[in-house]
């Protein structure tokens, strides 16, 4: 089995400044880390890798310093891994992004399953899996918990607002999964070592089946953020001592409607 996990790499604080023309983030000089909820779409892919043998591949939409988050997903156990790369993908929205994932998953081979994780932590829109797999033509299941695999597919349990609903879904297909499906495994010094010569594939727009620009980044964006600024950040601290302390507090508790 062939399994492609898309991973990103995402700000490591929050305190992020944003292009006021644009309305996206400026990531330069900015510290990333791996999305925490993609290290849930890779454990799932590793979990299935030891249970009945898997080829994993990961993958990234960003600028070259994204090869970091890969070699930690090799770390942790992937084969191989892509950062797709190319000044004409930035500003892209759910629309443009989704559809360079799917461009780029293609220019790689062919895949029995893609994971993802539920959402980015910069972006919050947990969109951008179902729509890769809508410009896919493939079937896809979000809010995953818990999945098995079978001959022709796999059954997953979905968590939906109501309810637990249970599906069938053949391959090739898309999961995204819910971060407690698995605890994901801490990245191993010794597959550090045996991985640290291991190659990033790094691609740009002329190797995707379709490469006209138009489609990508802010050309192909459907929708533009109007306005987009950092919430003001605003703390004050109150020191308290002596007796009454606890009277005082739940009355001031009760003033804010906490209690």
């Amino acid at each position: 089995m062939n399994i492609f996990v898309c991973i990103k790499q995402v700000p490591a604080t929050s305190k992020v400044e944003v292009d006021e023309r644009t309305g996206v983030l400026k990531r330069s000089g900015v510290s990333g880390k791996l999305n925490p909820y993609d290290l849930y779409a890779l454990e799932t892919a590793l979990r299935l890798k030891e249970a009945g043998g898997a080829k994993v591949t990961v993958g990234t939409m960003g600028p070259k310093q994204a090869e970091a988050v890969v070699r930690e997903a090799y770390m942790m156990g992937a084969d191989e891994g892509y950062v797709f790369s190319d000044r004409r993908l930035g500003g892209a929205d759910v629309l443009a992004t989704s559809y360079t994932l799917s461009q780029a998953i293609r220019s790689t081979g062919d895949y029995e399953l893609i994971l993802c994780g539920r959402q980015t932590t910069d972006g919050d829109t947990a969109q951008v899996g179902p729509a890769v797999a809508e410009h896919l033509g493939i079937p896809h299941a979000a809010w995953v918990s818990r999945l098995s695999l079978n001959s022709d597919g796999l059954d997953a349990e979905q968590r939906l607002q109501d309810t637990v609903e249970t599906v069938h879904i053949p391959f090739p297909c898309l999961i995204t999964v819910e971060k407690d499906i698995y605890m994901p495994r801490l990245p191993s010094l010794k597959t550090a070592r045996e991985v640290k010569d291991r190659p990033v594939h790094i691609l740009d727009l002329g190797v995707f089946p379709d490469t006209d620009e138009n489609h990508y980044g802010l050309s192909g964006s459907a929708t533009q953020v109007e306005r987009i600024f950092p919430p003001d950040r605003s703390v004050s601290r109150q020191t308290w001592t002596g007796a009454g302390c606890a009277d005082r507090l739940l009355k001031q508790l009760k003033d804010w409607k906490f209690v």
